[in-house]
């Protein structure tokens, strides 16, 4: 099932990444909702959240605790969002979404737009936090 996903984590394709266990790997998306949006992945290529199993589904929740932590504190906001929507790329993710206000969490509005200096200098930020 080799995805967009499966090719960041074996470095085919590479990202701003922020946090990175044996088990998980959390990059800013590269369409940002809000500065500082981020997804968490499991490395181990599961197509549906809800598939995971339940020491998974408990680990990368913990995993994503950690990255919504260091994204708080680089990112001004109120709080991190959490949502899992999984229609656009099938490979289980988190996106962690700083917000300021109930739109912030609205994945149809317009994208953020960064340069990839501005990417890598908040991916270095959140990694450092």
């Amino acid at each position: 099932m080799a995805t967009i996903f499966s090719k960041i984590i074996s470095g085919e394709i590479p990202c701003y990444k922020v946090a990175e266990n044996d088990q998980f790997l959390a990059f800013l998306d590269i369409l940002p909702v809000a500065k500082g949006h981020c997804l968490v992945i499991p490395k181990k290529e599961v197509d549906y959240y809800f598939d995971l199993d339940a020491q998974m589904m408990t680990d990368i929740n913990l995993f994503a605790k950690e990255v919504a932590i260091k994204i708080k504190k680089v990112v001004p906001c109120i709080k991190v969002g959490v949502a899992v929507i999984g229609l656009e790329v099938p490979h289980a993710h988190i996106h962690l979404v700083p917000m300021n206000s109930v739109g912030d969490l609205n994945f149809t509005k317009e994208r953020v737009k960064m340069t990839p200096e501005q990417f890598e200098a908040l991916a270095s930020e959140i990694a450092k936090a």
